[in-house]
């Protein structure tokens, strides 16, 4: 496998794999807070960091939802990669900042409550397949913060829903 084809990211993402994955990050930040098991908050950010290089391709989670779960769920659902890859970012630098603060800086309470905020986060994912990091995605979007070239399948509903396409004016 080339390096460049490592480093990638889905696109479009199959939402049954995402919402998958949004259920381990659940249970994984549950288990961190309920035992206090600082260690998982490594395996947490770890998972965040492969996911937002390379998709699913280096995180075990990834690669059981994906080619396991998923499948298992039915027809794929396609979204969207580049508002669900903005979302594994902020799980990123939540999960490293919770990383960070454990271990470094020993404030155990803001750690937890940070792992709190996402495990709540994943949690609406997982189980409503609302996803905030999504939702902001869409919202810099229409601030002009993030080019609509970055996404031309959110910017422009119609692709991804024929029925929204609007016939040319007949003259």
């Amino acid at each position: 496998m080339a390096l460049r084809s490592l480093f990638t990211f889905p696109d479009p993402v199959n939402e049954k794999a995402a919402r998958t994955v949004a259920a381990g990050v659940v249970v994984l930040s549950v288990a961190a807070i309920g035992a206090r098991q600082p260690w998982l908050l490594v395996v947490l950010a770890a998972g965040f960091w492969a996911r937002v290089l390379t998709g699913p391709t280096l995180s075990p989670l990834g690669r059981l939802a994906t080619s396991v779960i998923a499948p298992a769920l039915g027809k794929p659902k396609p979204v969207p990669g580049a508002p669900k890859r903005f979302a594994q970012a902020i799980g990123t630098a939540f999960s490293t900042a919770a990383v960070l603060l454990w271990f470094v800086a020993g404030a155990h309470v803001p750690a937890l409550a940070l792992t709190g905020a996402l495990a709540g986060a994943a949690a609406l994912e997982a189980a409503l397949g609302f996803c905030l990091g999504c939702k902001i995605f869409g919202v810099l979007m229409r601030a002009g913060i993030i080019r609509a070239s970055v996404c031309e399948a959110c910017a422009d509903l119609s692709l991804r829903h024929p029925e929204l396409r609007r016939e040319p004016a007949r003259t």
